[in-house]
């Protein structure tokens, strides 16, 4: 597997490993269960969803799983991902996720990171990258503001849960 490590020089992007799993485990709570993973993760489970991840990067499948991280000692402060083929996206759109644990919330590492995998999204053939964000999550929105993002159309994701749509065009390299 090629590995792939994107930086700002603040934050570092690398996909997820195997030893991150303990970290991610004590970095859940009731904000990033509600808003990214849907539920409580199990050493299991999060063991599972790494090697997947691994797997699509071998393969180059459709999802990009990357850790956060930050500091000298690049601690994993949370996590984002790409899907460049996922329900309700278009051709060329690419679906960007993310969520970091609280001790690392409220510094702007989120933005910095969905610009750095906006960047690659792009290097890699993405034309348009979206963030879907139920209105209730303002924190969220405001990172896909802040990283230059617009408001785009409205769906209903499962369950009917209402998401907004914030779109950045990937082929005008305007960061």
């Amino acid at each position: 597997m090629r590995e792939v490590r994107l930086s700002d020089g603040i934050i570092a992007l690398s996909p997820l490993r195997l030893d991150d799993a303990q970290a991610h485990l004590a970095g859940e709570d009731e904000p990033l269960v509600r808003w990214l993973s849907g539920g409580r993760g199990t050493r299991e489970g999060v063991e599972a969803y790494i090697r997947y991840c691994r797997e699509q990067w071998e393969s180059a499948g459709p999802l990009r799983a990357f850790g956060i991280r930050a500091g000298a000692d690049e601690t994993l402060a949370g996590t984002i991902d790409l899907r460049f083929a996922a329900e309700g996206l278009d051709p060329g759109q690419v679906n960007v996720a993310y969520g970091l644990y609280p001790n690392w919330r409220g510094r702007g590492l989120a933005t910095r990171a969905v610009l750095l995998v906006s960047r690659y999204a792009a290097r890699e053939g993405g034309k348009e990258a979206v963030i879907r964000v139920e209105p209730a999550n303002a924190a969220s929105a405001a990172v896909a503001r802040r990283a230059g993002f617009l408001p785009g159309k409205h769906t209903h994701g499962e369950g009917g849960t209402r998401l907004d749509w914030y779109v950045r065009d990937l082929s005008i390299e305007t960061w």
